[in-house]
């Protein structure tokens, strides 16, 4: 739903923004990245400033994602319903 929404390239066309919401450093074991490595939750809007989607992601030192290279998806708004990633 997040790829299928278009949120990244909404973000890039300016048709939503993002907002880092936490900014900090992963457990180095659990997270397996390099040190220094910023563990974000991002959460993107639209226009009027309804929330789209959150997500997480790791950037590390030199301004790389971590991971698959994409922010994680937890929390997406499709058609009226939230629909969030089952948690542990």
């Amino acid at each position: 739903m997040f790829n299928d929404g278009g949120i990244l390239e909404k973000v890039k066309n300016g048709q939503a923004t993002m907002r880092v919401v936490k900014d900090a450093h992963p457990s180095p074991p659990l997270a397996d990245e390099p040190e220094c490595t910023k563990s974000q939750l991002l959460a993107y809007y639209d226009l009027t400033g309804q929330k789209l989607a959150e997500a997480h992601q790791y950037v590390r030192p030199d301004g790389t994602i971590g991971a698959s290279g994409k922010p994680d998806p937890k929390e997406v708004l499709h058609e009226g319903i939230v629909h969030l990633l089952d948690r542990p």
